[in-house]
């Protein structure tokens, strides 16, 4: 880009150069013409130039190149000088540079080119009036080696104006970029598990933004590896005792000979299992939802109408609700739409149901309300929760009797995915009452 910058540079400082040249000596072409008019006088009716002998010799030859001069009387006679200089072409017009009646123009002469000048010079005498002509002509080498000059010049300013700006710019850049240089030394040179915040003393306004998001960012990572550290830790934890136990009733039934205690054993052993396997769907749940809540946050979530998706689901767990004797209602006030992830909706809504058939005895009622603004209800007849103990049950592996301790936990990683605000509260019918409000 510079060379290409360099060159239009270059090819202006020419132009500029060849009319300061074309400038200065068409000047001095006028002033030899007006040199020559002064010498013009009357002579008993005849036109008559008077040019001294060293005036000849310059014309002829100078140190920049030939000259060449013409006098032509008032009948367009030559009467001094080269005969047979070239005549102006009637469509060049006078200049109006200077006070005078002349015309500059371009010729071939003697196999060269030259520059001239037309000066038409008024002659009143006592016998004769009228405009006399005297052309001047000049080979271009002068005018070329001018322009060259002026032209070599120009390009040296601009070659010790382009290192310098190269210099200045590798500088302010080199200065600019230590402290990048700098952090990103510092944060090569750390360990693969260390996230700790980068310092910013010293460092220059203009970085200090970029450490601070980098800072934030890190800081992030960070809480999420130490949820996935505690969560990997609990459910192996969870995981171990169930396995233990059911290992030691096999065991147990092993070293008795009684059928009835293999039996007694393998009944046990089943119900292990089955809370095992529970337990393990639940946890593989967990991981599909952070993979489904990541999915949200980088822009994959699509609108959803949320009132075919309760309804689907409502219907699905009336066989459930009607074996346990509770009555599943819905109520869709208000349908709306919601920004999300179909699958995580749907696990969403199958354990807020799951839950509260879970603590309504038989007999009581379990009612799913859609209504403004954008809000999703459930609320059932159940024993309901203490105040004290109603954000607690959002953390993971946290039962209060039978379960897994991760259903609510479940749904409140979907509604931060979702941005929505859960929040539990005395139902109206006496039980528990799950509100989520989905944002606009």
């Amino acid at each position: 880009m510079l060379a290409i910058l360099l060159v239009l540079a270059s090819t202006a400082a020419y132009w500029n150069a060849r009319r300061a040249a074309d400038t200065a000596y068409d000047r001095s072409l006028l002033s030899s013409a007006r040199a020559i008019a002064e010498r013009l006088h009357d002579e008993d009716g005849k036109l008559v130039v008077e040019v001294p002998y060293i005036a000849l010799d310059n014309f002829a030859y100078d140190i920049t190149g030939r000259l060449y001069y013409q006098v032509l009387n008032l009948q367009g006679e030559s009467i001094s000088g080269y005969e047979d200089l070239p005549a102006p072409d009637e469509s060049v017009q006078m200049t109006l540079d200077y006070p005078a009646l002349a015309r500059f123009y371009d010729a071939d002469y003697r196999g060269a080119g030259v520059r001239l000048v037309s000066l038409l010079q008024p002659i009143s005498g006592a016998t004769s009036r009228g405009m006399a002509e005297i052309r001047v002509a000049e080979t271009l080498e002068a005018r070329e080696r001018m322009a060259n000059t002026l032209l070599r010049q120009s390009l040296i300013n601009l070659g010790l104006l382009a290192i310098s700006a190269l210099l200045l710019a590798w500088l302010a850049v080199s200065a600019a970029l230590r402290p990048l240089r700098l952090l990103r030394e510092e944060v090569a040179g750390r360990a693969n598990d260390d996230l700790r915040p980068i310092s910013t003393d010293g460092l220059q306004r203009e970085v200090a933004p970029l450490v601070d998001s980098i800072n934030h960012f890190t800081g992030r990572l960070r809480e999420n590896f130490e949820r996935q550290r505690d969560f990997i830790a609990e459910a192996s934890h969870e995981l171990r005792t169930p396995l233990a136990a059911l290992k030691a009733r096999i065991e147990l039934g092993l070293r008795s000979a009684e059928p009835d205690a293999w039996k007694r054993a393998l009944n046990e052993a089943e119900q292990s299992t089955d809370r095992t396997i529970k337990l393990a769907n639940r946890l593989l749940s967990m991981a599909r939802i952070e993979r489904g809540a990541r999915a949200v946050a980088e822009g994959s979530a699509e609108r959803i109408a949320l009132q075919p998706l309760v309804k689907e689901l409502a219907i699905s767990m009336v066989p459930l609700a009607y074996a346990q004797g509770i009555e599943l209602v819905l109520e869709d006030e208000q349908p709306f739409d919601v920004w999300g992830e179909s699958t995580l909706l749907q696990e969403l809504i199958s354990n807020l149901i799951t839950n509260s058939l879970q603590h309504t005895p038989s007999g009581g009622q379990v009612v799913l309300r859609l209504c403004a603004p954008r809000r999703l209800e459930i609320e059932d007849t159940g024993s309901g929760i203490p105040e004290s103990e109603r954000q607690r049950v959002f953390e993971r592996f946290y039962h209060r009797g039978q379960g897994t301790g991760l259903g609510l936990s479940i749904v409140g990683e979907i509604c931060r995915a979702h941005r929505a605000d859960i929040s539990l509260h005395q139902g109206y019918l006496g039980g528990l009452l799950v509100r989520v409000e989905f944002p606009a």
